[in-house]
């Protein structure tokens, strides 16, 4: 393989690394990443555990962007289950981590 071929393919790798990946639907779009002392108020609905790649190619993925994606596929997964709020109940560990959801709005209103 020519070093120019090399380069390129090396360039288009650290590119893809940067890329989000993950959408979020027009349901989790709606929904709250909160931390568990913000939570006591509200119905649990349950959990959810989100999963991606944290490497491309052998290549780790920056923290930031992992932390970010992982929150949108679980604010995804939490709009389906009904939920308006989630909080991390996990670490991230080998892209992947554990939530808590919960519903918040209109919950006194239920009682």
């Amino acid at each position: 393989m020519s070093q120019k071929m090399v380069f390129f393919l090396a360039f288009s790798l650290l590119i893809l690394a940067g890329c989000t990946w993950v959408k979020p639907t027009a349901e989790g779009e709606k929904v709250r990443v909160l931390e568990a002392k913000e939570v006591a108020s509200c119905k649990s609905l349950g959990s959810t555990t989100a999963t991606l790649a944290d490497k491309v190619v052998g290549i780790k993925r920056k923290p930031q962007k992992v932390k970010k994606e992982l929150e949108t596929l679980a604010r995804n997964s939490a709009a389906d289950l009904g939920g308006d709020t989630i909080v991390a109940t996990s670490k991230i560990v080998n892209g992947k981590q554990s939530f808590a959801v919960y519903r918040c709005v209109g919950v006194a209103q239920e009682k």
